[in-house]
C-alpha cells in the first residue's frame, strides 16, 4: 500500500478505501447495544457462523461500549457478554453510559442525571424500581444497587478498555480530538466527543471506527466509520467486518415483530 499515491497524498494518513488489517486477522466490531439482548443474541450467532464459514483466522470481536441503558435488558446483556467472553476472547470498550453508571453507585447527581437517558430501564432489569429522583430515594436506590447488581458486572464495566488499534483501524466509543496524537488523547473525549470529530474532514493515521452518535445506517466517511445504528430506537444493531482490505456489515434488525439478520457490502 503506497500512502504517497495520488489517492493518499498526505504521508502517514490513511483513507478508508486503502485501510487494511494485518494478514491472517479478521475483525468484527459491534456498535452500541444499549440493553437490546434480543438484537445482541442473533447478531452474535451470525458473527460466530460467519467466522466459521470464512475459515481459520486470528479473529477479534470488539464491542464499542454503551452496552447498557435505554433497552429493557441491560443485566441480560452483561450476562451474555460475560458468558461469550468465556468461549472466545472479546475486546470491550467503555462507553459514556458505563462511565456514568459506575459513578451512580456513589454519586446521586450522576444517578439522577442518567435517569432520563436509560438508567431507569437498566435498574429495572435488576429488579430495582425508581419511583422518584429525590435525594432520599436515590440513596435508597444506591443501597439496592450495591446489594442487587452482581459484583462481576460492576468489576467488568470498571475494567473496560479505552481504545483498540489494529492495523489501519482505531476503535473507540465516541471518537477522537482531531489533531491530537493518540497517546495524548483525553480519555473522556474518547467516550463523549461529537464535535469537532464528526465534521472533521481531514484524514488521520488510521480510520476511526466508533459508535456513540446514532445514525439510521452505518456512516462511512474517508476518515471514520460510525456504527451506532440505534439499536434501542431504530431496532438495528450493526457489526462491521474487516479482513485484509475488505469491509462489510452484518446487522440484526427488528422487523414485523421479529428479528432478521442481514449482510451488506460497504460502500467505497
Amino acid at each position: 500500500m503506497d500512502l504517497k499515491s495520488k489517492d493518499n497524498p498526505a504521508p502517514g494518513k490513511i483513507d478508508a478505501r486503502h485501510a487494511r488489517v494485518p494478514a491472517g486477522q479478521r475483525i468484527y466490531a459491534m456498535g452500541d447495544i444499549h440493553g437490546r439482548l434480543d438484537l445482541l443474541r442473533p447478531l452474535a450467532d451470525a458473527i460466530e457462523a460467519d467466522d466459521r464459514a470464512r475459515g481459520p483466522a486470528q479473529t477479534t470481536i470488539i464491542l464499542l461500549g454503551d452496552l447498557i441503558d435505554r433497552g429493557s435488558d441491560s443485566a441480560g446483556v452483561l450476562d451474555f457478554i460475560l458468558a461469550w467472553r468465556e468461549r472466545r476472547p472479546l475486546r470491550v470498550l467503555i462507553g459514556n453510559h458505563e462511565e456514568v453508571f459506575l459513578d451512580s453507585f456513589t454519586q446521586t447527581d450522576a444517578l439522577r442525571g442518567l435517569m432520563p437517558h436509560g438508567a431507569r430501564e437498566t435498574l429495572l432489569s435488576y429488579g430495582i424500581d425508581v419511583p422518584d429522583t429525590d435525594s432520599a430515594t436515590l440513596r435508597r436506590v444506591q443501597d439496592e444497587m450495591a446489594a442487587r447488581i452482581p459484583q462481576r458486572h460492576r468489576a467488568f464495566m470498571a475494567a473496560l478498555e479505552e481504545s483498540v488499534l489494529i492495523g489501519d483501524y482505531l476503535f473507540v466509543h465516541a471518537g477522537i480530538e482531531p489533531g491530537v496524537p493518540l497517546a495524548a488523547q483525553d480519555p473522556r473525549a474518547l467516550r463523549w466527543i461529537r464535535e469537532p470529530f464528526l465534521s472533521h474532514a481531514g484524514l488521520y493515521p488510521y480510520v476511526v471506527v466508533h459508535g456513540h452518535t446514532i445514525r439510521p445506517e452505518a456512516e462511512e466517511r474517508p476518515n471514520r466509520i460510525g456504527i451506532d445504528t440505534g439499536g434501542y430506537c431504530y431496532g438495528l444493531l450493526t457489526a462491521l467486518v474487516l479482513e485484509g482490505g475488505e469491509r462489510r456489515f452484518i446487522q440484526a434488525e427488528e422487523r414485523d415483530g421479529g428479528i432478521v439478520v442481514r449482510q451488506r457490502a460497504a460502500t467505497d
